[in-house]
């Protein structure tokens, strides 16, 4: 067999070979890629409603009975005119004896005043209310890429690590 025919084949076939691989990747789908720039994290607040329930120790004022406080009033106002009456006599007696009276309705009605506010009972309640958690989610990705000296931004689900596939000009979001 003649050399050069030999090596002209070995040629021919190298070259054939390497064409129709790079014509093959071209069909077979290995598109171009553009260079991630950046990646950054996007999350979302999800706020969730609970319902926290537990014993409190209410303290109240018990009802009262006499809402204008009349009994302590008239009680102090004899004690307050029996007291006045002792002090001195004649019309100086009825003066001291009224204003007795007067004094002592006055103090007796503050006095059942400060009782009645005193008289207070106690009692454990259940009591619920609803508190609201809030926690940060994950919501994907913004990409920064550079593609043909252009940056562009796009959000994917996934990072997608130092490349992204491009097809037709534009990012292929699916992994």
């Amino acid at each position: 067999m003649n050399r050069q025919l030999v090596i002209g084949g070995v040629i021919g076939a190298v070259a054939a070979t390497a064409i129709a691989g790079v014509a093959g990747t071209d069909l077979i789908g290995f598109g171009d890629y553009a260079d991630v720039v950046s990646v950054e994290p996007v999350t979302r607040t999800v706020t969730t409603p609970r319902e926290v329930c537990g014993d409190e120790l209410v303290t109240t004022t018990r009802p009262v009975k006499d809402e204008h406080r009349i009994s302590g009033t008239i009680a102090g106002a004899v004690i307050g005119g029996v007291l006045g009456n002792q002090i001195g006599d004649g019309s100086g007696q009825d003066i001291a004896t009224a204003g007795g009276a007067v004094a002592g309705g006055y103090a007796g009605n503050t006095i059942q005043k400060k009782i009645q506010e005193g008289n207070t009972e106690q009692r454990v309640e259940h009591v619920c209310q609803t508190v609201h958690e809030t926690e940060e989610i994950q919501n994907g990705y913004h990409v920064t890429y550079r593609i043909e000296g252009e940056t562009r931004v796009v959000h994917m689900e996934h990072d997608p690590g130092s490349r992204i596939e491009i097809e037709n000009g534009e990012p292929v979001l699916d992994s």
